[in-house]
């Protein structure tokens, strides 16, 4: 296992973060997702913390809270202590019926993070993250309730989740003219088959010093090389039961079959060929890995063992390649003959 800093901060995190969506279940899409409870949540936390990670992200809606309750609760009954464990949560989704009781505003995000707290059983959150992009708040009023709870203890670092990049600019253009804590993450979605926020997000994160989480590196489960191009996939499959997120099918499968090709040259899953892929962008910080079993989860962690060959990551790329798009087709013309662009 490999450990990258956060972003511009000093805190090491491991390539692969254990992902806890999985924990808990109940009804709407948390039952496709996953029910484990306490016992099989306490087998892969340990299975996970000692193959080397040390990064766990929940959220406050995963289950309706279960999932915090879960967590928390395994990282106690791991034996482990606190403070050896990166502890990331979320918030930003609905978690009651009333006007306030969703978004990024400076209420919601005091209510929640003591709900969160209380259900994690933790006096601090290592990585507090906004769930998602309130056009309705205040960049300002977010990024100033974050620095309060960075001030008083409650949360260590600060990060965001499923942001544009103009938003993410906004808020640390915000946060360094105020002295305030700037965001260290971004919690986005990226695979193989979905590569669109190398177009504007990426370059914003490296100017930035942003380290990027990957969530759903397997698109649902549908680059794991289990579904078939007509649709169908094994029973009780997430993607057969909760088809997320939106993926052009024909452009996935056409990245699956080449895969398919590199591992069995490899002698491994298709799955683990997809992890490594991102495991070899310099983008990439950590991959949010979530499973239903101890199983599955050793597979996902030996995606860190997988070395593509030069070759091998350039076939992929070929396959994988976003098509020209502008202004970047119009950028790259004007800047040949110059530096990289």
């Amino acid at each position: 296992m490999r450990y990258n800093t956060l972003g511009g901060t000093g805190l090491l995190v491991s390539e692969i973060c254990l992902g806890t969506m999985t924990f808990g279940g109940g009804s709407s899409i948390w039952t496709a997702i996953g029910e484990l409870d306490q016992k099989a949540a306490d087998d892969i936390v340990v299975k996970a913390l000692d193959a080397g990670v040390n990064f766990i992200d929940t959220a406050n809606v995963y289950s309706a809270g279960l999932s915090e309750e879960i967590t928390g609760k395994a990282i106690v009954n791991s034996g482990r202590k606190r403070s050896d464990v990166v502890l990331a949560t979320k918030f930003n989704g609905a978690t009651g019926e009333g006007p306030n009781d969703r978004g990024a505003s400076r209420k919601h995000i005091m209510d929640s993070v003591e709900q969160s707290l209380k259900r994690l059983g933790t006096d601090y959150i290592d990585l507090y993250q906004v769930h998602g992009q309130d056009m309705l708040t205040p960049v300002e009023e977010t990024v100033r309730a974050l620095e309060d709870l960075v001030s008083a203890g409650m949360v260590r670092y600060v990060g965001c989740s499923n942001w544009a990049g103009w938003r993410i600019m906004q808020a640390q253009g915000i946060a360094d003219n105020r002295g305030w804590a700037r965001f260290a993450s971004l919690q986005a979605y990226y695979t193989i088959a979905g590569r669109d926020l190398e177009r504007e997000i990426a370059p914003v994160l490296r100017d930035q010093k942003v380290g990027l989480m990957v969530w759903s590196p397997l698109a649902g489960g549908l680059l794991s090389g289990k579904y078939n191009r007509d649709g169908t996939g094994p029973d009780g499959a997430r993607r057969t039961n909760f088809d997320f997120p939106p993926v052009n099918k024909d452009r996935a499968f056409d990245c699956i079959d080449v895969m398919q090709e590199i591992a069995k040259a490899h002698d491994v899953s298709v799955a683990r060929i997809a992890l490594a892929w991102l495991l070899h962008q310099d983008i990439v910080t950590t991959v949010i890995v979530g499973a239903k079993t101890v199983a599955q989860l050793e597979d996902n962690i030996a995606a860190t063992e997988v070395t593509l060959s030069p070759e091998e990551l350039a076939k992929l790329d070929a396959v994988s390649a976003l098509p020209p798009e502008y202004p970047g087709w119009m950028i790259k013309r004007q800047n040949e003959g110059r530096a990289d662009s």
